[in-house]
């Protein structure tokens, strides 16, 4: 059985910091496309960061350009989100993915707080 975990979450002020962690298992996940993406309050979810299973320049969405950096470790099965500089508008529940077609995964998702 295919899981995602996601770990990290909590509550932070402006201007901090927080890193997110995703592990997954049921199977290898080297050659998947892991990313984050995450959804506010009244919102859609929306793309966050994704980096391809060989490790090659990950994507960003412009929200989070030069304040967020993706990583993976395929001997672990984990990706993982180092957030730096966080605004409250980064408040959401983020959610870890695997994608390789015709497969989608999604993990249940952690909460991120930022106050102002």
């Amino acid at each position: 059985q295919v899981q995602l975990v996601e770990s990290g979450g909590g509550l932070v002020q402006a201007g901090g910091s927080l890193r997110l962690s995703c592990a997954a298992s049921g199977r290898t996940f080297s050659t998947y496309s892991m990313g984050w993406f995450r959804q506010a309050p009244g919102k859609e979810r929306e793309f966050v960061a994704r980096i391809r299973w060989s490790s090659g320049s990950p994507n960003y969405a412009d929200s989070v350009k030069g304040r967020f950096a993706i990583s993976r470790d395929n001997a672990k099965n984990t990706v993982n989100l180092q957030m730096n500089s966080l605004k409250p508008e980064d408040t959401a529940v983020y959610y870890c993915n695997a994608y390789q077609a015709p497969f989608n995964y999604w993990g249940q998702g952690t909460q991120v707080t930022v106050s102002s």
